[in-house]
């Protein structure tokens, strides 16, 4: 069905306006609005209600938009860079292996999760393995695995080593989607409940909480009203490193896809990405500028910039969602589901083991299932001072997926011969 509105203009006046009108309630003194947002957290709003124009209204469509686009190759990179810029690295050496083993945690739940989802399921409706074109369904979803894992380039390269149709692949990027998105929900729902979480974990928070207030009082130290030169100057910071960032892309990755061949035989085709290096390089400039005087600009709001941009960013994710095509796949995303939760129970498991804080699981989660455009986000929902463990947890993700998905594929193959 045609949406509605198809010019981008149009829908990206409709996502500001919705994102304003979550901040403008959610600061109110009014009762009713604090008991609503109580128990809903505003970034989840921002998420979800995008996708309601998108489904069941039908007023914009997400696959036609290009504001995906623009916000995660623009507005990501610059809020990375204005993000960083007050990066405290000792508190985040100061995290300790925990991130990194609810990291690898996530991803063994990926890998497991899916041979187990397609064991269960097959089980129950052993025709949800029959998708009526002659292929074989876990060829298809070795391509999630992928995205799950590495994200869209190790996706890519599964579809290419298992030979996974079009048709099939369109299919399974529709799950994909709609599964990660409605996890991504949950994970911004608990970022909110999070001392909650942690206390029925029995975590060991110190270290994150010595971050965010070393970083949240240090901006508080230096806080100030901006000037426009001030603000000028930190948009030129912004756009600057992205640009920077681009350009660094734009040469490494064909460098990198001419060794394609070699890289592969690593599987290494990550490298090949510009999307990686972008994120790579708008990160270290941020890191870099933050040795420097341009960290003063903190204290004029650059955070708050980066803030803003995220946020944007979360509605353009938010307005793909088609809740609408879960009902043209039931089967297929019962898989993708019961793969997820497996995912989830296995991380659980691991938390509870070794006393992890729930930001280590959301964000070691969203790093393999979201990758660098959402892992930040996560990470920002708890604090913005955290947002640069998600990226350096998904640039992580990156160097891994493909060995972990070409491990879910073979496990995958296996349990899919059983019934």
């Amino acid at each position: 069905m045609e949406p509605f509105f198809t010019n981008d203009a149009i829908v990206l006046g409709l996502l500001i306006i919705i994102v304003a009108a979550v901040f403008h309630t959610s600061s109110s003194s009014n009762p009713k609005w604090k008991k609503f947002y109580t128990y809903v957290p505003s970034i989840l709003l921002c998420y979800f209600l995008p996708g309601l124009l998108n489904w069941p209204l039908g007023l914009i469509s997400g696959e036609d938009s290009n504001l995906y686009f623009v916000a995660s190759r623009y507005l990501l990179p610059a809020s990375l860079v204005l993000l960083c810029l007050s990066i405290d690295i000792k508190g985040i050496i100061n995290l300790g292996s925990k991130a990194v083993i609810m990291f690898f945690a996530a991803t063994i739940g990926i890998v497991l999760g899916g041979p187990l989802a397609i064991l269960l399921i097959s089980a129950i409706a052993p025709e949800v393995l029959n998708v009526g074109s002659g292929e074989e369904v876990w060829r298809g979803l070795t391509t999630v695995a992928g995205s799950w894992i590495g994200g869209g380039a190790n996706q890519a390269s599964m579809k290419e080593i298992f030979g996974v149709s079009d048709k099939l692949f369109a299919t399974m990027i529709v799950v994909d989607v709609i599964c990660a998105n409605i996890w991504t929900g949950f994970l911004l729902y608990g970022a909110s409940k999070t001392e909650k979480v942690d206390k029925w974990l029995k975590s060991d928070t110190t270290a994150i909480d010595d971050l965010r207030d070393r970083v949240e009082h240090y901006q508080a130290s230096i806080a100030k009203i901006p000037t426009l030169s001030e603000v000028m100057t930190i948009l030129a910071i912004a756009f600057g490193g992205t640009a920077l960032a681009h350009w660094g892309a734009d040469v490494i990755a064909p460098l990198m896809e001419a060794r394609r061949e070699w890289l592969s035989k690593y599987s290494l085709e990550s490298l090949t990405s510009g999307f990686f290096w972008l994120v790579v390089i708008a990160t270290t400039i941020g890191v870099g500028l933050s040795f420097t005087k341009m960290r003063k600009y903190e204290g004029a709001g650059a955070s708050r910039l980066g803030s803003v941009f995220i946020f944007i960013l979360v509605a353009t994710i938010g307005m793909r969602m088609n809740v609408g095509e879960i009902f043209d796949n039931l089967g297929l995303f019962a898989i993708g589901i019961t793969w997820m939760l497996f995912h989830v129970i296995i991380m659980i498991v691991v938390a509870k083991i070794i006393r992890a804080p729930f930001f280590f699981v959301a964000v070691g989660s969203q790093a393999n299932v979201g990758g660098a455009a959402s892992a930040p986000v996560v990470a920002s929902a708890f604090s913005p001072a955290l947002a640069p463990v998600g990226v350096l947890l998904a640039v992580l993700g990156y160097a891994l997926g493909t060995y972990g998905a070409l491990l879910c594929a073979q496990l995958m193959e296996s349990a899919s011969g059983v019934f």
